[in-house]
Parts: structure tokens; sequence; C-alpha cells
């Protein structure tokens, strides 16, 4: 049985504050703290390249005994944004730049914030058939693309990734999931000509009658009801949403942690950033079922369950 083992993750040191970045675009200070939640926003350095962010996510992985660059077997890299214009992949450059061996399948994986719940099930579907273990690596830094002069975006986003170890003997095993896009909200949330734009709007209605629908699906398919669930993953695209979101579904917001103060909307690393500090803990202490839910650029939707192996 494959599931979620441990997960580590990177933070670049260099960072916008939120507060400063709105007080010279004339956005309310409350505005910041109550709807959007963002306090710093990570920034990579210049020079810095996509897969350099993942490899440090990866490199943080080494303090975990579990992790063994030879058993590796997949590795899926997450981003939007990857090295140069995404030839070659940027998974082959994380792979070599890791000393990973050549019967690696690696590749990578053209979504946003629905990306981690997507993901962990491509690589736990691929490792059925290739045995040792896989890495889910998130690495998306949008600061690639955003204007700061755009107060829709530049108060939003930070730069992050995450390396998430895949195999057996896990502490989480990957349960049932529902995915789904709406390709007629391209257009909302996209890359043009270099500079990303996004419709807040048409994005926080798609989140907002989405999610919800999809989350009591999954659990109506499952059996379950929302006392079922003990942690709450809900992507981090702002407080407000989290929020919205938290009490549309009937979550208790005790069990929904919102955390984009810390890193901001970081894309598809956002779900095992808040997984990562419960899975330090011992097993037996761990929430015994997961709900994660990740939305964003596609439309696309990923609503996931994580059970306590």
């Amino acid at each position: 049985m494959n599931g979620v083992i441990s997960i580590a993750s990177h933070v670049p040191a260099g960072e916008l504050s939120a507060s400063a970045v709105a007080e010279g675009l004339s956005v309310p200070t409350e505005f910041v703290e109550d709807k959007l939640g963002t306090a710093r926003l990570p920034r990579i350095a210049t020079g810095v390249e996509t897969s350099d962010l993942a490899v440090s996510a990866v490199r943080a992985l080494e303090g975990d005994g579990r992790y063994d660059p030879s058993e590796i077997r997949v590795l899926v890299v997450v981003t939007q944004n990857p090295d140069g214009r995404g030839l070659p992949h940027t998974a082959a450059i994380v792979a070599s730049k890791l000393g990973l061996g050549p019967d690696v399948a690696a590749f990578d994986v053209s979504l946003g914030c629905s990306g981690f719940v997507y993901g962990l099930q491509i690589v736990e579907g691929l490792l059925a058939k290739t045995g040792g273990t896989g890495l889910l690596v998130t690495a998306d830094p949008y600061s690639k693309i955003v204007d700061p002069d755009d107060r829709d975006t530049v108060l939003l986003f930070g730069d992050a990734s995450a390396a998430t170890l895949i195999g057996p003997d896990p502490k989480y095993r990957i349960g049932a999931v529902r995915l789904g896009t709406d390709g007629r909200g391209a257009p909302h949330l996209c890359n043009r000509d270099g500079v990303l734009h996004m419709a807040g709007r048409q994005v926080f209605n798609f989140a907002a009658t989405r999610v919800p629908r999809e989350a009591k699906a999954l659990l109506e398919s499952q059996g379950l009801v929302i006392g079922d669930i003990d942690l709450a993953l809900l992507h981090q695209g702002s407080r407000y949403i989290v929020e919205t979101l938290a009490d549309r579904i009937g979550l208790d917001r005790a069990i929904t942690p919102v955390d984009v103060g810390r890193t901001g909307n970081a894309v598809s690393s956002s779900i095992p950033l808040l997984l990562e500090p419960f899975l330090a803990s011992p097993s037996a202490d761990l929430p015994r079922r997961v709900l994660m839910a990740g939305f964003g650029v596609g439309f696309s939707w990923g609503v996931g369950l994580l059970e306590r192996a």
C-alpha cells in the first residue's frame, strides 16, 4: 500500500511585506488583514530558478530516514512557471540536480492550485507499476509573472515549494477523490503575454459554488458525514475564501487552518505546507481523516481524502 510518508518544504528568505505593498497601492490595511489575510509574501532571489526552488524542498527531506534517492522511481513536478520556457521539462532538470538515476519517470504537470491533489493520484498510480518510492514536488513561483502594480495579485501570491515522499508503509493512505475542469473559466485566471491576469470575482464565485458541492458529493459517495472529518486542508487562496468554503461545506473552523499569512497563496504548495507540521507528529496523534480541496486555474478542482494508515 502506497501513500504519504513525509513532507518537507522550502520558503525563500526574501519577502515582501503585504502591508507595505498595500500602502504603496493605496489598499486599506483592513482589507489585507481581514479579507486576504496575507502578511509576508516570500520571493525567490534574482537568478533562482523554479528547479532550484524544487530542489531545496527535496533537500529538506534528506533529514527523513525514509528518503533514499536510489529508491525514487517517479518524480512529478507541479508547476506552471517552469525553468526557461519549459523545454526541457523542469522535472528533468530537478532529477539531474538531485543526482537521480536514469530509471526515474520524471515529468511536469501544468496545474496550479489543484495540482497537489491531482499529483497524489498520479504518483500513487505510477508507483503501482514501477515500485519503489515517488516524489511529488510543488514549486510554482508566481512572482515570475505577477505585475507589481496589480493590486489583485501582488498582495496574494508567495513563492514556496514542497516535496512529498510517497511510497509503502505510509502515514496516510490516499483515499477517494473527485477531480474536474470547467474550461469556460480559463480566461479568468491566465498568463497573458508573460503577466498574470486574475478576475477575482469570477474566481471566487467558481470556488464558492463548485468546491462545497464537490466536497459534499465526495463525502456522500464514501458514506461519510462532516463529523467524520478531523482536519480540513483547503487551498489558501485568501483568508476570506477559506472561511467562506469552510462555512458552506459545514466544517468547523477549528479544524480548518488558515495559514495564508505565513506564505501568501503558495499555489500548488499551499496544501502540503498545511499538512507538513502534522506529519511531524507521532502516527498515533495524526488526525484520522483529512479532507483536501484544491481549486483554481483551469478552472480546475481536486477534492480528496487522506486516511491515517
